[in-house]
């Protein structure tokens, strides 16, 4: 029986995830909050991702254009519910690309950012907030 490969769709991110001898199913919900403050002329964003999965997921973080597609910059944290989330504070007037990575393999993109655009690899797009 093991190892069977199934193929297992995540709406949320582009492509599939092979996994081994292991049926998922779950969604994952991502979410972005915006606090403007306007006396530093900042924005304070809260990434989100809220997900049935979280036992499996190890780590997620966000990596854009805001952290110069760093992976290791901007991790976020998973409370007890199993959501992870981070708050950055980006300048105003600004629109930045950014992607989730989670467990440092996989890519996501957040159906609630404010627009998509093609990234530099074939076949994939990054998510946009605009401030």
């Amino acid at each position: 029986m093991c190892p069977q490969e199934i193929q297992v769709d995540f709406p949320c991110f582009l492509g599939k995830i092979s996994v081994y001898c292991l049926i998922i199913k779950s969604t994952i919900t991502m979410s972005i909050r915006k606090e403007y403050l306007t006396d530093k002329g900042v924005c304070r964003v809260k990434f989100s991702l809220q997900h049935d999965i979280a036992n499996i997921s190890k780590k997620a973080c966000v990596v854009g254009d805001f952290n110069n597609w760093d992976r290791e910059q901007t991790p976020m944290i998973k409370n007890n519910n199993g959501i992870y989330s981070v708050t950055v504070e980006l300048k105003a007037g600004k629109e930045y690309q950014f992607r989730y990575l989670i467990d440092e393999t996989r890519w996501g993109n957040d159906k609630t950012a404010d627009k998509h655009v093609p990234s530099p690899f074939q076949d994939s797009q990054n998510s946009v907030v605009v401030i």
